[in-house]
């Protein structure tokens, strides 16, 4: 066996419960659960998964809000030709 050590890790008891009944089923402890993510992440070098936020921040949101108004409102002056555009950002 490689050299080893000791890893400590505070979780919830009822997630660790369930993960070792999870792992327990892929015919493997938590420890060897924990290994297997570690390696791979050195593999990937990063997260083996995608971690993201599934929703915009409150910032997005409120940016979103205000270009659907906009889009909407027809006092909002449009443009059709970037030149006069640019030309009037200028003034």
């Amino acid at each position: 066996m490689a050299n080893s050590t000791n890893f400590s890790v505070r979780m919830d008891s009822d997630i660790k419960k369930q993960c070792e009944a999870l792992y327990g089923e892929l015919g493997m402890n938590l420890t060897t659960a924990i290994n297997v993510f570690l390696r791979q992440s050195l593999r990937v070098g990063g997260f083996p998964f995608d971690v993201r936020l599934d929703q915009p921040n409150k910032e997005t949101i409120a940016a979103m809000l205000e270009a659907e108004h906009i889009a909407h409102d027809p006092s909002v002056k449009g443009y059709t030709d970037l030149d006069e555009m640019f030309a009037e950002l200028k003034e």
